[in-house]
């Protein structure tokens, strides 16, 4: 798919809020891309459909997520997470996009996975530092991301945790999973 068929079938599915972080997420994908070595053309669909769910119905969230094998166990936890998952399914069944690689980096964005690919990767931080965002921490994992995908990446998810821990909120496992191979592969790293 084009990106520019692929913007007008995710544009009508966002406020216009959430189309310019959209353009946000896909410029800085394109570029973590470029930089690591990442496919460019599955960064810049991946990103294109991150969000394609974001504004879906939680209740049409949650039958989807009962009725099509995706973890029950999601239910339990922030419906801020189900987007991805859900949005990956739809991605497939409404825009017919059925790259699994495209399909994972959507579906893993919010929640992070151990052992992501490094297109996931990419998705999720560039979802995380795309110019429009503006909290403690940010700068921080800007600075990483143009030294080092793992370290910006474990700096993401350690920010996402300890917000999560100071509001007293459930954490998803595959987050902590995402952190403790993260840890893994920056540790494993640095012994090089």
């Amino acid at each position: 798919m084009e990106r520019e068929q692929a913007l007008l079938i995710v544009k009508r599915q966002l406020t216009e809020q959430r189309y310019e972080h959209t353009l946000g997420v896909v410029e800085t994908a394109v570029k973590l891309a470029k930089r690591y070595g990442a496919d460019v053309k599955k960064a810049e669909l991946a990103a294109i459909f991150h969000d394609y769910a974001k504004f879906r119905p939680v209740d049409e969230m949650k039958q989807l997520i009962l009725a099509h094998n995706m973890p029950n166990d999601l239910l339990a936890y922030n419906s801020e997470l189900w987007h991805a998952p859900v949005g990956a399914y739809l991605v497939q069944t409404e825009a017919g996009i059925d790259d699994p690689d495209v399909l994972d980096a959507i579906r893993y964005h919010t929640s992070g996975r151990a052992g992501m690919t490094l297109l996931e990767k990419t998705i999720y931080l560039a979802d995380y530092i795309e110019p429009g965002r503006k909290f403690p921490g940010v700068e921080e994992v800007r600075r990483l991301a143009e030294e080092d995908l793992n370290r910006a990446l474990l700096q993401a998810v350690q920010n996402t945790i300890t917000f999560l821990l100071g509001k007293r909120q459930l954490i998803y496992p595959d987050t902590i999973h995402m952190y403790n191979s993260l840890v893994r592969e920056v540790k494993g790293e640095m012994e090089r």
